[in-house]
């Protein structure tokens, strides 16, 4: 089976999942609690593109699109943190250009060995011994992990190289690479294009090009006819443009002044995404097929006007190779002036960028939805909600915690907010209670928040004490024993703190 050439291709990436952070507590002889020792979560693995000169097309991403990293390994007690997860790296041809699928550039990738992080792989959560503090000393619960990025992207392949051939079918392109370099193109009289591009390297004295063909040209080819809009994107990075012209051809209408305008014309509609404007790079016209005498009759009427144009011609023919040694040296001496006038590349510089001194990291806006809701944005506040297991009542308190320390309740209310206002970060929408300023938080047992536990609702412990006092024959009102028996909140803090120093003496 015929190998195929497949120069576009739509992938879809999903990076690994960060490993969950453990909440765990240190626990040997004569020591049951020897405080936090849940280890970190692992990073999720990235898909990277690596451009690999031995790979010259898209086709296995063609057959395969789908691609996924491996996950990060939670972490465990007795401070073990978890296992990344393995990477993905794909190879890609030079000459790749990555877009997302609203057309976006993302990446050009030219040079062999760069590489290109497609997707993020999303990173692991702090265990409970990395988030103990002076007054968090024990924590009851652990972040979770990233969930990794998942893109849809573009792949297109524009061929890199430094002359590109022009050309109706069967115009002789094909053959003209065949015969100034080692490349073996398919070649016969068909009555069709050359459906890939054939790329072939030549050498003339001390100078080293690349050429390639741009097969499916013809009228309307920028406007999506045949295959001329698949293959255009190919010249784009060309150094020099080479019209060929077939001046044996028998067809009604066409003469080599046509077909050099008819190509003209498409290459002025095409607009390139890259490398800058088409009609900027210098033309070569080669009237080819001269052994046939009334080829070379017609090429000798026909040079005149097209050199009035400003453009060098050159006669030759693939078959007695006449005139071939000529062209490959002029073409290289035009390669040769087009390298020395570009730009000297140098290394990438590693940017950074520092946030503004007014840049809060997140923005407070309307909800457009909710009548008196909130939407808060930001990369900060976003990546914390998705750690934050809700399950756990400690875990939820921490969240505030961070929440107030970033900002974000003064800019709600400024914004307006009220205590009951719907606020939504990420995927979460929650009711607003502020923290009331200046009160300290009580902090409470393992996996809880004391912030989180003030209601107005009758307890278990309550019920229970109000049916032991029915047993023994009280005879008081069950409504009026249960409201004497609640603790108050005030009352609850303070149990809460005995039971605390008295962990502390027991350490």
């Amino acid at each position: 089976m015929a190998s195929r050439f497949v120069d576009r291709a739509v992938i879809h990436l999903t990076a690994g999942d960060g490993g969950n952070g453990c909440a765990s507590v240190h626990r040997e002889k004569f020591k049951p609690l020897g405080g936090p020792d849940g280890g970190n979560g692992g990073n999720g693995g990235d898909v990277t593109l690596l451009v690999d000169a031995n790979v010259h097309t898209l086709l296995d991403f063609h057959f395969r699109p789908h691609a996924r990293a491996g996950n990060g390994k939670m972490g465990m007690g007795s401070n073990r943190n978890g296992a990344a997860g393995e990477g993905l790296e794909m190879k890609v041809p030079p000459g790749t250009v990555v877009f997302t699928e609203d057309g976006e550039l993302v990446a050009d990738l030219t040079n062999p060995g760069t590489r290109f992080v497609a997707a993020q792989g999303g990173r692991g959560g702090l265990g409970n011994a990395a988030l103990a503090s002076k007054a968090r000393k024990a924590p009851g619960f652990a972040l979770l992990g990233e969930p990794g990025e998942s893109r849809n992207l573009v792949l297109e392949l524009r061929s890199v190289a430094d002359v590109g051939l022009l050309g109706f079918p069967s115009a002789g392109k094909s053959s003209l690479i065949s015969v100034l370099s080692a490349a073996k193109p398919k070649i016969a009289d068909y009555p069709f294009t050359t459906l890939v591009p054939n790329l072939g390297v030549i050498t003339a004295g001390s100078s080293v090009f690349t050429m390639a063909d741009v097969p499916g040209l013809i009228p309307g080819a920028s406007e999506g006819r045949g295959l001329g809009l698949d293959f255009l994107r190919h010249i784009e990075r060309c150094a020099v443009l080479v019209h060929v012209v077939d001046c044996a051809t028998l067809e009604p209408g066409r003469d080599p002044l046509s077909d050099v305008d008819a190509l003209e014309a498409e290459l002025a509609r095409y607009t390139p995404g890259l490398g800058g404007k088409l009609e900027e790079r210098p033309r070569v016209v080669v009237l080819n097929k001269i052994d046939i005498p009334e080829a070379a009759e017609l090429a000798e009427f026909v040079r005149p006007d097209l050199e009035a144009r400003g453009l060098r011609v050159f006669e030759v023919s693939t078959a007695s190779r006449k005139g071939l040694k000529e062209l490959s040296f002029a073409l290289a001496e035009v390669v040769e002036a087009y390298r020395e006038a570009q730009p000297v590349l140098e290394p990438e510089k590693i940017v950074l960028h520092p946030l503004a001194i007014d840049d809060s990291g997140f923005t407070v806006e309307r909800d457009p939805e909710e009548e008196g809701g909130f939407i808060v944005r930001g990369s900060r506040p976003e990546r914390w909600i998705r750690q934050t297991n809700f399950a756990n009542d400690e875990a939820v308190g921490y969240l505030a915690d961070r929440l107030n320390r970033l900002g974000v309740e003064e800019a709600l209310a400024k914004n307006g907010a009220r205590p009951g206002s719907p606020v939504t970060i990420g995927d979460i929408q929650f009711e607003w209670q502020p923290s009331t300023p200046g009160v300290a938080v009580h902090l409470s047992g393992r996996g809880t928040d004391v912030r989180l536990e003030r209601t107005d609702r009758v307890g278990a412990s309550e019920r229970k004490e109000a049916r032991r006092i029915r047993r023994d024959g009280t005879g008081e009102d069950e409504d009026l024993v249960e409201e004497e028996t609640a603790p108050s909140v005030d009352a609850e803090l303070d149990d809460v703190w005995e039971d605390e120093e008295q962990a502390e003496r027991d350490r």
